[in-house]
């Protein structure tokens, strides 16, 4: 099944909230960016933030030029019904990030919970990589949290990669400086808990 079947039938057959990788708040996601330090009118994009409540809190903090990319349409609607009117103040985009077209130098903060341990085959992880260096400000935030080491071998059925901190940033290269790396363990709705490690980097200036 292709990806986006895969995803747009998940979302289309579970609540939210009956999700492996649901937070009732993305609590270390929204501190990594506070800590960036960057303004509220700072742009940022959420990759893979589909029916993630992180959009919220970050609006309730103030900022005010928020993207949210998702592969799954269902995942993209979910959130914006639950925002109500308050989907309007966001921009919502539909693609897959090894495919689709984003704007050069647009974004000055990027975000990233557990889209980039799902991409299986290096060309993939390579033109995720591209993507996040045309669209990223040189010397913006980038923020990316996989399955760490000894995190699941799978979600959602399918095939995942586990990495080190120094092994997730070693995927990125060398125009990311590495600033801080930090482990989360998820609770799960089910009661079962995850690893996860998160790599927050800035790019290089050119």
């Amino acid at each position: 099944m292709p990806q986006k079947d895969h995803w747009e039938q998940v979302y289309s057959s579970k609540s939210t909230t009956a999700v492996s990788w649901f937070q009732p708040h993305a609590e270390q996601s929204l501190r990594l960016i506070l800590d960036t330090g960057v303004a509220p009118t700072a742009a940022m994009i959420d990759v893979g933030g589909g029916a993630s409540t992180l959009v919220d809190d970050l609006l309730m903090k103030g900022y005010s030029d928020i993207s949210v990319l998702d592969l799954s349409r269902a995942a993209l609607q979910a959130a914006q019904a639950r925002l109500g009117d308050a989907a309007s103040r966001v921009r919502w985009l539909e693609g897959d990030i090894t495919e689709i077209e984003l704007p050069f130098h647009a974004y000055d903060v990027w975000h990233d919970r557990a889209v980039f341990h799902f991409l299986t085959d290096a060309e993939q992880r390579q033109a995720y990589v591209r993507a996040v260096l045309h669209a990223v400000k040189p010397g913006g935030h980038v923020i990316v949290s996989t399955f760490a080491e000894d995190g699941p071998l799978q979600c959602s059925g399918l095939p995942v990669m586990r990495y080190s901190a120094d092994q997730l940033h070693a995927e990125f290269g060398a125009p990311f400086e590495l600033l801080r790396h930090e482990q989360e363990t998820h609770h799960t709705p089910f009661g079962s808990t995850q690893q996860f490690v998160y790599c927050y980097c800035r790019t290089r200036a050119m």
